[in-house]
């Protein structure tokens, strides 16, 4: 294939704006231009996708614990984050943090290095997201409890530390001392509330810290009460913030969906994926206990929900469908938005962007084919 080629569709969707009869001009990884198919001139089109069909950014996911049969807790290994690319990449996701739930110090040490080692030899891969183990036992949920602590100065010197790729730690609040979140944020680490108890008044203490992100929210944090808004409001009310939402029908019923959609925030789909997605499995271990998946959830032998059975595809899917999402929004939601919270510039089709792009069937709301930095995989 030529450096220099061209991909065109019916409709290309660059993350604002649907252009009709239209083509991507892609230079290698990156997207040089969108031009009408009428003024494509010598550049030569490899690719157009049949009748109908839209090309669209690919997916940016920023929670992803597992797929393809395999856990990253389990083994935080260049293999695994492998595996787990090879098994999202076919719903969409060109993009992820692979991430670790509360674990042992020396699990996170791993994790950390495996991410780091594999930066090259996975295109999709943008960083870690490091869940716990800073929580509130209280709203643990599957999150060992044993694991769960406090931050030393030793956590700081290594989640500090310079690094390749981006960095987010989702921490509860009232958890940290003061000036902890500070100390990550001016290291260019993204953070995150969630499994939290923290009140409305801690955590506008944690915004003024540089906190900028809700994980899985209304999950695993405190409700809203009438005269204890807790976190939930303030993440609603900050149009600066942005917050993950599990859109599978099952952790967040849909009219507090759409209520979270009304907020001034900037809302994020992300899958909480465990092992199941895109494998064979209906169990996996997670902390020497089973947790069992019927194709719809995952849960442990007491109820608890541990991470979801849920794809890009399919989270996209459900805005459309069971909350009467506009498809343009919906696309947004798992592309330009989460990119836009990490601050990279991926989650669209432009100048300079890489080639991560999706061929998507806009009536099934399926993904036909996927491009990673300009390559079909």
């Amino acid at each position: 294939m030529s450096a220099l080629h061209a991909i065109a569709a019916d409709w290309v969707f660059d993350g604002a704006t649907r252009h009709r009869e239209a083509a991507v001009v892609v230079d290698g990884a990156r997207i040089v231009r969108i031009l009408r198919r009428a003024e494509i001139g010598a550049v030569p089109i490899t690719t157009t996708l049949p009748d109908g069909l839209w090309l669209a950014p690919g997916f940016v996911d920023l929670q992803v614990n597992g797929g393809g049969d395999a856990l990253f807790n389990d083994s935080p290994t260049v293999e695994t984050i492998a595996t787990i690319a090879t098994a999202h990449r076919k719903f969409g996701t060109t993009g992820f943090l692979v991430t670790l739930i509360t674990d042992a110090p020396e699990k996170t040490v791993a994790a950390m290095a495996a991410v780091q080692a594999a930066m090259d030899a996975e295109p999709a891969l943008l960083g870690l997201h490091l869940e716990g183990p800073f929580l509130a036992a209280e709203k643990a949920g599957v999150h060992d409890r044993a694991h769960i602590r406090r931050p030393t100065r030793t956590d700081v010197t290594m989640l500090t530390a310079p690094r390749r790729g981006a960095l987010l730690v989702t921490l509860a609040p009232e958890q940290v001392p003061a000036g902890f979140i500070a100390e990550l944020v001016a290291a260019d680490v993204r953070v995150s509330l969630g499994h939290s108890m923290a009140t409305y008044e801690q955590t506008q203490r944690a915004l003024a810290e540089g906190l900028t992100g809700f994980t899985h929210l209304f999950n695993a944090m405190r409700p809203m009460a009438s005269r204890e808004p807790g976190p939930i409001a303030a993440a609603l009310e900050q149009a600066a913030c942005s917050f993950g939402l599990i859109v599978d029908g099952i952790h967040v019923a849909p009219p507090m969906l759409r209520l979270a959609l009304r907020g001034a925030g900037s809302p994020m789909l992300v899958t909480d994926a465990m092992p199941p997605v895109g494998g064979r499995g209906t169990t996996f271990r997670l902390y020497g206990e089973d947790i069992a998946s019927d194709g719809t959830r995952c849960v442990r032998a007491d109820g608890t929900l541990a991470g979801a059975v849920l794809d890009m595809a399919s989270a996209v899917r459900n805005c459309v469908r069971m909350l009467g999402l506009p498809l343009e929004r919906a696309l947004g939601l798992a592309s330009a938005n989460p990119a836009s919270f990490l601050g990279l510039r991926t989650g669209r089709l432009a100048p300079g962007y890489p080639a991560d792009m999706i061929a998507l069937d806009p009536d099934k709301i399926e993904v036909v084919r996927t491009w990673i930095a300009g390559s079909e995989t």
